[in-house]
């Protein structure tokens, strides 16, 4: 029985025609060989996973291949087949990581020279070549500027900024760009149709996504949760294999993150949690989706393009509504603050948990950046009619006058007229278990964000007020409003009701912020105080 080969490497490209979302440099590279106007030192320089080393394995079987096929190596010949199977010890692949002394360049200087043996060129591949030491490089430098006819050097890096300019100048530069999610994903199904694996699409583009750009590492998550997982590979497998939250549980926990629910928030991080969600990936889900929705509220159009796939399109738009740009950037970077002091932490789930609890309750924080996030999001507001300053419940207590100045009394709010043109709200007559019920009915079937608005919190964004057969949902502010008055939403809180009630149950919903009673209370407030302005006046300059 054959040892098992991992997918990564069962599936490595064998000619430049198999490299996936690379055309421009596979095209050149082909162009120079079919022309022969090779360069003598080539270098290789990208991110991890995205083909350096398999087109420089490509390159080497290319110059030597008897059977040239349009730039591409046979696969066929004598050459080839020896190079692949590492029996040609004229093509020799050099890892600098571990070989980065002078010694061990001037080793190789001194093999150079000879000629080959098996095949027409001697090609040196030497991965990770910014490892290399100043004096290697110096070794190095003397034999790529005057090399031998015979001798091709393919040096491949993943920090370009490493390399001298000395050895840059003297060698062909090409970059391989991040792999794209669709070229990753159409690559991941090929290779689980070869291995009757039944990876559903949606999958595919989870593992496209936590691959970031390296084709190596999608092959490698797929292998991983192909390992782990019988029957149909879906992406919800994926993500409890890898241990990662999900975009689904992302988009909740943000949710909850713009209706500053902390209560929720934190019963949703504890479960996560306990079913093995790993702290930093869960971070840098909410970290990324934090970026996608500053990147929707600076470019609304061109932005749906560059989101990363933490959440879909239509959930991304609407919670970003919910933020301003100033709070998505204080976001991100306490996301990063936190991650970063992972490494040295004694407690993760503990810092995890007080950055949800200060990303939920932005005003325990007095920093500048916390500041100003909270000034954008009054300034947002403000431009678009949505701010509602709050009112107090408490009596106001006035600083007594002097006797002879008699102020006239305030109406009570049953006083007050009644607005014109504005949603008459009913009476409270709400029941507590009955709307707990009807919140754990509500949040078995509806979908993240507006989900997080539904709890059996104090301060909950929405609260249900039952009156007869009518089941009004007072809303906190305006835009919770607009998330929860939509047609879908009325229709799934009515079922539920109806159900529970045993009767036939209407739902509608209003602005709780913009009661008639309040509004009126407010003028009177401010009318109160400007007509007795100078009462107060007098009196401090007396006292």
């Amino acid at each position: 029985m054959s040892a098992y080969q991992a997918l990564y490497r069962k599936y490595r490209p064998q000619t430049f025609d198999d490299v996936s979302g690379q055309l421009a440099v596979t095209q050149t590279l082909k162009n120079q060989l079919s022309t022969g106007k090779m360069s003598h030192a080539y270098l290789f320089t990208g991110s991890r996973g995205t083909g350096k080393t398999s087109c420089a394995k490509i390159l080497a079987k290319a110059v030597n291949c008897l059977d040239l096929q349009d730039g591409n190596p046979c696969n066929r010949c004598e050459a080839c087949r020896a190079i692949d199977s590492g029996a040609c010890m004229d093509v020799l692949e050099i890892d600098a990581a571990s070989n980065n002394g002078v010694d061990n360049v001037r080793d190789l200087r001194d093999d150079a020279i000879y000629t080959p043996s098996q095949v027409k060129m001697r090609v040196y591949i030497i991965d990770e070549v910014h490892m290399l030491s100043i004096s290697a490089f110096n070794a190095l430098l003397k034999i790529i500027e005057e090399p031998p006819e015979h001798l091709l050097f393919i040096l491949a890096t993943t920090e370009l900024h490493k390399v001298p300019a000395t050895i840059l100048s003297r060698c062909q530069r090409f970059s391989f760009r991040r792999i794209s999610q669709e070229d990753i994903a159409a690559r991941l199904q090929y290779v689980a149709y070869q291995e009757n694996i039944d990876l559903d699409d949606s999958a595919a583009r989870v593992l496209a996504r936590m691959a970031d750009g390296g084709m190596r590492d999608g092959l490698s998550l797929l292998d991983q949760c192909a390992s782990a997982t019988a029957g149909e590979l879906t992406a919800d497998r994926v993500y409890e294999c890898l241990g990662i939250a999900g975009e689904r549980k992302s988009a909740e926990l943000m949710g909850y993150i713009a209706a500053h629910d902390t209560r929720s928030c934190l019963q949703l991080f504890n479960k996560l949690y306990a079913d093995g969600k790993e702290m930093g990936a869960l971070l840098d889900e909410l970290a990324c989706l934090a970026r996608d929705l500053l990147v929707l509220k600076t470019a609304p159009e061109a932005g749906l393009s560059m989101l990363s796939g933490v959440a879909d399109h239509q959930d991304a738009q609407q919670l970003a509504r919910g933020f301003s740009s100033g709070e998505l950037v204080r976001m991100m970077e306490l996301l990063e603050t936190t991650m970063s002091g992972f490494t040295r932490s004694a407690s993760r789930r503990m810092d995890a948990e007080l950055c949800l609890i200060r990303l939920c309750q932005p005003e325990l924080e007095l920093d500048a950046e916390s500041l100003n996030a909270r000034i954008t999001r009054m300034e947002e507001q403000l431009k678009t009619g949505s701010f509602v300053p709050a009112v107090r419940s408490t009596p106001v207590q006035n600083t007594p006058i002097e006797p002879e100045e008699e102020l006239p009394p305030m109406p009570d709010d049953e006083d007050a007229p009644p607005a014109e043109d504005a949603p008459p709200i009913p009476e409270e007559n709400e029941n507590v278990g009955f709307w707990a019920e009807l919140v754990n009915a509500i949040r078995r079937e509806m979908r993240p964000p507006v989900v997080g608005f539904f709890t059996t919190a104090e301060n909950a964004p929405v609260r249900g007020v039952l009156k007869g057969n009518q089941l009004v949902l007072r809303c906190s502010n305006k835009f919770t409003v607009e998330m929860v008055d939509k047609p879908e939403i009325r229709d799934l809180v009515a079922r539920k009701a109806t159900a529970l009630m045993g009767r036939a149950v209407s739902v509608s919903v209003v602005d709780g912020s913009a009661s008639p009673r309040s509004s009126a209370k407010i003028d009177q407030l401010m009318n109160f105080g400007r007509e007795h302005s100078d009462i107060v006046t007098i009196k401090q300059n007396k006292e």
